[in-house]
């Protein structure tokens, strides 16, 4: 009877904290379970984030950079008009 309650007792541990550390997805491709625990999950949002973060910031400095300033100049009857109009490329 020891046996039989030390079993059951260590069997629902082991069941409640592997409930609790991993994820079950069910989608088109299958079934997936993610063995990691909340907080790890949480820092691979946050490196993701900061991943995204940085890819944007990349990009909107090629953008700049690509960037030009043209001044256009156009000849009227009254006489030339400068438009400065910055082209990006």
């Amino acid at each position: 009877m020891k046996l039989l309650a030390s079993t059951l007792a260590a069997g629902l541990l082991l069941a409640g904290s592997s409930a609790f550390a991993q994820s079950v997805d069910i989608g088109p491709g299958g079934v997936r379970i993610d063995p990691r625990t909340p907080h790890q999950r949480a820092m691979d949002r946050e490196d993701r984030w900061r991943e995204r973060d940085r890819w944007e910031r990349r990009r909107a400095y090629r953008a700049e950079r690509d960037c030009r300033t043209e001044t256009r100049i156009r000849e009227t009857p009254r006489g030339e008009v400068r438009r400065t109009v910055r082209v990006c490329d």
